[in-house]
């Protein structure tokens, strides 16, 4: 490298070896791609897990403000008063005694879809039944809760 004697001829030589061409760039931007598209590919199952595991949560949650009617009414809310009676005092009968509001809203489930309550069950005959109607949003196979 010959000697360079002014500061013009530095700068030049500095601008010339400094920075990244578009194709490195280019290059790097598509590895990043892979890794996230393989990234995403290999935990698409798990998401489908945390639904589940969700919904599970949900009636959980549910649950407990069901009980928690219970005792201050003495009773369930009917089928057609449903999961609503949890958060807005139901206008049927049977109307409760000593209601409270227990949740600020009913949750869906993952999927968008209304958590499906009957009391009494139509799957247990001595309580209610809580579920959610899955991934496919219809009565079948795919509910969760039973």
């Amino acid at each position: 490298m010959p000697l360079l004697t002014n500061s013009l001829d530095r700068r030049s030589l500095l601008r010339q070896e400094s920075g990244y061409t578009l194709f490195e760039i280019m290059l790097v931007l598509g590895i990043i791609a892979v890794l996230v598209g393989s990234a995403i590919y290999m935990l698409a199952g798990n998401i489908d897990v945390a639904k589940e595991q969700r919904v599970t949560s949900d009636i959980q949650a549910i649950s407990m403000q069901l009980r928690t009617y219970e005792m201050l009414n003495y009773r369930k809310p009917s089928t057609e008063q449903g999961l609503k009676a949890l958060v807005q005092m139901p206008s049927s009968d049977p109307k409760p005694q000593h209601w409270k509001k227990l949740m600020e809203s009913v949750p869906l489930d993952p999927w968008g879809n209304e958590y499906i309550y009957h009391n009494p069950g139509k799957f247990k005959a001595d309580g209610y039944d809580l579920y959610s109607l899955g991934p496919k949003g219809v009565e079948g196979d795919g509910n969760i809760g039973k």
